[in-house]
């Protein structure tokens, strides 16, 4: 099988040979020995074979390797990474208002830069190129994604209380707004429309932050029964359960990403599946904090599209979307008490073209076919712990680590070679973040 571009000539910015193809697509297909070809930001071709004769200013050889879509996070907080070890083995909401709250009201925009350069350093070198943030001054997010060349889906996040970085709350959505309009066409960078949850937000900032989503056409990014005590809370000042809240007040549709999505009864993922919510499974965030298991393996049954995500590093503590795999397959298998169900290929979907559904990105990012951004990825399988391999699918699932990632190729640019990383002065952004986590324990001495 050939996959060849329209313009049929040979010449080529990058070429991937010598390695196993996942593409992802919608077929499954797998290309036990191919090739693929970049132009530009694209990718151009690909098929089986060794890609001989192809011309190409940069040739990358996957030695017998992996070669697969980038990785989506499809839910996190990039700049938590400064606060990584800081508060752990809490509750949720001690967790939150004991230590980070009181840290992130002091917090200012180089403050949130720095840990967000961190966090693209970790994701590159662990496989993943595009990611979800939900967080404050979010466009010192944005800068720091640009700037190490990740595809990010940015928002700010809105409360009904002040921000340090936009004042009262009604500052929230136009900040928002200026967001959305300062990197409208970026080929890599957009921006959500992100309130933090029905517990912190009153349903007339819901409802505003809707009607924005709605009139710019992106996503509305939201906490969504996180916790047993948020279901309580909500239940006790509006009567409804979480989702059926949402129904109310003509918020739900295929535009709102719903994180957590932990404690769902039957009625409320009848309700995610009728008006196409994306939930966004979190297993070791869950775990951590004890908030409960996702029945993933029962929203993907019902047809809904379920991404993959991290969390922040301060309930985590890493960005590593491999070990989410691993966690995400066996956490729901002990959940239904049923080894079959999320099974390696779905749980590598939930983190690649199924992630990129869930972030409205599936025709740009999330498999690999001709047309589509270049977001590639190659894993080293020459491992003892990756030997032997019958099952390409298992392998990356249960037994890959991010360190196993050798080459991150975002947008048709190479940024990380042979574990080296290319787009960022990897020891100056260690040096600065630990520069900051003096700055943290200053502030919590206070």
């Amino acid at each position: 099988m050939v996959l060849k571009d329209k313009m049929h000539t040979r010449e080529y910015d990058l070429l991937l040979k010598n390695g196993a193809l996942l593409t992802m697509d919608k077929a499954g297909t797998l290309i036990s020995r191919g090739y693929l070809a970049v132009r530009g930001d694209s990718i151009a071709r690909l098929g089986e074979g060794d890609g001989e004769g192809i011309q190409a200013r940069k040739v990358i050889d996957a030695r017998g390797g992996l070669i697969l879509p980038g990785l989506i996070n499809s839910h996190t907080h990039a700049a938590m990474t400064l606060f990584r070890g800081l508060a752990d083995d809490l509750p949720l909401m001690e967790w939150l208002t004991n230590y980070i709250f009181p840290v992130e009201s002091r917090m200012d925009g180089d403050f949130v830069h720095t840990g967000s350069l961190l966090a693209c350093a970790e994701m590159i070198l662990s496989g993943t190129t595009t990611f979800c943030d939900m967080y404050l001054f979010e466009d010192e997010v944005a800068r720091a994604a640009d700037r190490a060349g990740m595809r990010c889906v940015a928002g700010e996040v809105l409360y009904d209380f002040p921000s340090p970085n936009y004042g009262p709350p009604e500052e929230g959505l136009r900040y928002t707004e200026s967001l959305i309009q300062k990197w409208q066409g970026h080929p890599r960078i957009s921006i959500a429309v992100e309130p933090h949850s029905l517990y912190t937000c009153s349903p007339s900032l819901l409802e505003a932050a809707n009607e924005l989503a709605l009139r710019y056409g992106v996503p509305l990014v939201i906490h969504v029964a996180e916790t047993r005590h948020e279901l309580e809370e909500v239940q006790k000042r509006f009567g409804r359960k979480p989702f059926e809240h949402l129904a109310a007040l003509n918020i739900l549709g295929p535009h709102v990403i719903a994180d957590h999505c932990v404690h769902l009864d039957d009625t409320e993922i009848q309700r995610i599946v009728k008006y196409g919510v994306k939930p966004v499974h979190n297993p070791e965030s869950n775990m951590k904090l004890a908030s409960g298991v996702s029945p993933v393996f029962r929203l993907l049954a019902q047809g809904a599209r379920v991404g993959l995500g991290t969390d922040g590093c301060a309930s985590n503590n890493n960005l590593d979307l491999f070990c989410e795999m691993d966690m995400a397959a066996k956490l729901n298998k002990v959940e239904a008490m049923d080894p079959t169900v999320l099974d390696a290929p779905t749980v590598l979907r939930m983190a690649t073209s199924m992630g990129a559904e869930v972030l409205g990105l599936s025709d740009k990012v999330g498999s690999l076919e001709p047309g589509k951004k270049a977001d590639i990825i190659v894993v080293d399988t020459h491992k003892p712990h990756l030997t032997p391999m019958y099952n390409p699918y298992s392998h990356l699932v249960y037994a890959a680590r991010g360190s196993d990632v050798s080459h991150s190729i975002i947008n048709g640019a190479l940024v990380m070679e042979e574990r080296r990383l290319l787009s960022l002065d990897l020891d100056d952004v260690m040096g600065k973040a630990s520069e900051k986590s003096r700055t943290v324990l200053a502030w919590l001495s206070k």
